[in-house]
């Protein structure tokens, strides 16, 4: 089981193959997830300290290159937990005053194409 370490909270084990961003909710982050988890909002975005995924899926690349912030944040709920990573979580409820938001499904959403 992969262990994500997050900065400012305790350290969560996560299943292997789920979504980051299942993880990090689950794990009490209060990780801001707006659009339900479909790479359109940007608010799951999440900073590697260790850990990160070589993999992209193109809406995440897309997303990130649209709002310019490709090479700067990943957004979680585009990558699946596969080994240990360290991290920190960008945006909370606690810190932005906003609801989580839907909650995202089990499979990342759109259907993943890998770049």
């Amino acid at each position: 089981m992969p262990t994500l370490t997050v900065t400012g909270f305790p350290a969560i084990q996560a299943h292997e193959g789920e979504r980051l961003i299942l993880a990090l909710e689950r794990g009490g982050t209060g990780i801001l997830h707006r659009c339900g988890g479909v790479a359109r909002c940007t608010t799951c975005r999440v900073q590697f300290t260790a850990g990160e995924a070589q993999a992209m899926t193109r809406a995440e690349q897309d997303k990130l290159t649209e709002k310019e912030l490709l090479g700067q944040a990943r957004l979680s709920c585009q990558m699946l937990c596969q080994y240990d990573m360290t991290l920190t979580v960008l945006q909370t409820e606690a810190s932005s005053g906003l609801e989580a938001g839907k909650t995202p499904a089990a499979q990342i959403e759109p259907e993943p194409e890998w770049v």
